[in-house]
């Protein structure tokens, strides 16, 4: 917000008066009255919602956007409530070598078509402001507005997947549609992507990235937040 004038009434045209009729030819000048600053806003509440993620390897509990991303969010929540997220699994673990720390994702999601549901609009991250830094959560896809149920772990910063300035939700530069971040489990995340990953399965820019042997999710329910996150917020 620009910051407003704020005027005294009388109290300040009476002191103006006074100084005129004693001060002479400096009354001729301009008065400045100070600009208070205008306290800003509250900033506006965000509504999460948490999500386990029960592994055959451990918890992974999601912390999903639902204020700045409320289509991506309803959209995975549905396969939660409806518990079609049970038997997803992980699948892909992408190393980038750009680092000597952890860099890539992880990916997986519902491989029963049957499961699926009609796909969700697409939106940018110009559109939700969640950019694709290590621990975001975002949709796989292959046209924006084709994701379903395959989602993405970040395991560094990659910004190429953030959509391209302007961009409102066509290719090229569209994005990904990301829609939360890890709230714990991060550890379980990792140690999934460390497994082992075959060098034959997977075709085109899969190939070399498939696990040898997928990480079941058992369940993936709504839970509360998590204590840490919770003091947080």
């Amino acid at each position: 917000m620009v910051p407003g004038v704020k005027w005294y009434g009388w109290l300040a045209f009476g002191f103006a008066t006074a100084f005129a009729c004693h001060a002479g030819p400096l009354a001729a000048q301009d008065s400045v009255i100070a600009e208070a600053p205008v306290p800003a806003p509250a900033p506006e509440p965000v509504e999460h919602v948490y999500v386990a993620l029960t592994t055959s390897a451990g918890v992974i509990t999601l912390d999903l956007d639902k204020t700045h991303a409320p289509l991506t969010t309803a959209n995975f929540l549905k396969y939660v409530d409806s518990k079609r997220m049970d038997g997803a699994v992980f699948y892909r673990a992408m190393h980038l070598d750009y680092s000597d720390e952890p860099a890539g994702l992880l990916q997986g999601g519902v491989r029963d078509g049957a499961k699926l549901l009609p796909p969700v609009a697409h939106e940018t991250t110009n559109q939700t402001g969640i950019l694709h830094r290590a621990g975001t959560v975002s949709m796989a896809r292959f046209a924006p507005g084709s994701a379903t149920a395959d989602f993405m772990i970040l395991m560094s910063d990659m910004p190429a997947l953030d959509a391209e300035k302007g961009n409102t939700g066509q290719d090229p530069g569209a994005g990904f549609a990301a829609f939360g971040h890890v709230a714990s489990g991060m550890d379980v995340v990792r140690a999934i992507w460390n497994m082992p990953r075959s060098a034959t399965k997977g075709e085109g820019v899969m190939k070399g990235d498939i696990l040898e042997n997928e990480v079941r999710i058992i369940n993936a329910r709504r839970v509360a937040a998590p204590e840490s996150t919770a003091q947080g917020q």
